[in-house]
């Protein structure tokens, strides 16, 4: 393919819209492992249909709705705008409250009363300790599957210019230790590595404009260089690869 032709290609992938937490649009054109756990499973141990749920960035609520909690008695988060409408158009009218995060000062505060929930679930959102710890009443669960801070370092430090935005904290083992010295039972742990294959530069692009927090300031216009390099080794090898990283805590409020 011509040079000018993946550029328009890439800056098709580049502009194309996204909503909810659906990355089907790239299936086949990547590939990682999922981890050894099964993070809906994981929650449904420990949560009963009495318990007040609280998932926190819920995205378009798809992780949310196939754990056939009663809608009575869920909440869920999000702050990014489209999902949030599409999540008031899609859980409004089955009777989940779901409310924007959103806040100049301190973007992961709960909207919430102290001691509201009973159970708290969070899939790669980000989040504040103190205002779990806040909201959750004592006895109550906190679940938290995160992207760990080796997540797709390699493709970081390219098109970041070495440039890691991930925490050093966002670790494991820091937030089990910050969980109990806040007097957290640590319930259950794991933590997975795997290769992450990206078969065309297309699928990175898209990858790369959606996660921000990991590419901030990433255009095809300014990366054009780095793109056209990564172009040429997947002419070479077949595939670029990076590093994916998961990590699964479940803790308990004493």
């Amino acid at each position: 393919m011509h040079d000018a032709d993946l550029i328009k290609q890439w800056k098709a992938e580049e502009n194309r819209a996204f909503s909810g937490w659906d990355f089907s649009h790239i299936n086949g054109r990547w590939h990682f492992d999922e981890p050894p756990w099964d993070y809906k499973a994981v929650v449904k141990t420990y949560l009963k249909d009495t318990d007040i749920l609280l998932d926190m960035g819920t995205g378009g609520g798809e992780v949310l709705l196939t754990l056939n909690h009663p809608y009575r008695n869920t909440y869920a988060t999000e702050a990014y705008a489209p999902n949030f409408e599409l999540c008031k158009n899609t859980l409004s009218p089955l009777g989940i409250s779901v409310v924007q995060t959103y806040n100049d000062e301190r973007l992961d505060k709960l909207p919430f009363e102290n001691d509201t929930f009973d159970f708290i679930i969070n899939r790669h959102e980000s989040f504040d300790l103190t205002e779990v710890d806040r909201t959750l009443k004592p006895g109550g669960y906190f679940v938290t599957q995160q992207v760990g801070n080796k997540n797709d370092h390699e493709f970081m430090q390219k098109l970041n210019d070495g440039y890691i935005p991930h925490s050093s904290e966002h670790t494991i083992d820091k937030y089990c230790s910050t969980l109990a010295n806040l007097g957290y039972e640590i319930v259950k742990t794991d933590e997975f590595q795997c290769p992450i294959r990206f078969y065309d530069v297309g699928a990175l692009v898209f990858l790369a404009k959606i996660l921000v927090w990991e590419f901030p300031e990433f255009s095809v216009r300014t990366h054009i260089d780095k793109l056209r390099s990564y172009q040429k080794e997947i002419d070479e090898k077949g595939f670029l690869q990076g590093t994916a990283h998961r990590f699964l805590i479940v803790a308990r409020k004493m």
